[in-house]
């Protein structure tokens, strides 16, 4: 994946680089509300399935909830994030990066509530606990560093998990945090977080 553009060349929030496919949920962030986080998380629908458009049609409420017994787990569900990152490494847009997408629910970091208002949420195309693609970590590190970028308060990156110990488990043992560390260090941002501070929510 290409170098994506720094905010200058971000209308309105939106990389230029990625699929646009707008949600209808989102909101704004609470006035004043600088972004410093960025959340991992894992997603497939149905659970171990990928390629299919059901995670699109989650975000944006059109989820036939009858199509697979599984949906009826989360059905009603209003949910975002405001990038996906597909398996074979395409990226998608739900939200804007200058509003608040509903992707990390109640959630603390470092003693800071309500984790949406502060972060960016990224879904990764896979299973918690299992492993993920090579072009997902080279997608995830340049879009990581285009984010940085665009709003440079960005600190620290974490996962659900992290923010939300005990209610979720995303992305899960299989991501390699390690990788990801080695990757953002090469290219001097230095936003990932010590291995004490992982989980130190």
């Amino acid at each position: 994946m290409k170098s994506l553009p720094a905010r200058a060349r971000w209308p309105l929030g939106w990389c230029p680089q990625a699929r646009r496919v707008e949600s209808p949920n989102f909101g704004p962030r609470p006035s004043g509300t600088e972004v410093t986080l960025a959340v991992i998380h894992s997603i497939s629908l149905p659970p171990g399935e990928y390629g299919g458009d059901a995670i699109e049609r989650l975000f944006t409420n059109r989820l036939d909830w009858e199509a697979h017994p599984y949906f009826g787990q989360i059905r009603g569900a209003e949910v975002s994030a405001h990038f996906l990152i597909r398996r074979d490494g395409e990226l998608v847009q739900f939200v804007s990066v200058d509003e608040r997408a509903w992707h990390a629910g109640r959630s603390s970091w470092c003693g800071r509530e309500n984790v949406n208002d502060y972060s960016i949420g990224i879904e990764l195309e896979g299973l918690e606990g299992e492993r993920f693609e090579a072009v997902q970590y080279e997608c995830l590190s340049t879009l990581l560093e285009a984010v940085r970028d665009t709003l440079p308060q960005l600190a620290e990156v974490v996962g659900h998990e992290h923010v939300a110990p005990g209610r979720k488990q995303d992305p899960g043992e299989g991501f390699d945090w390690a990788l990801l560390g080695r990757r953002l260090a090469a290219s001097g941002l230095g936003i990932f977080p010590s291995p004490t501070g992982v989980g130190s929510a």
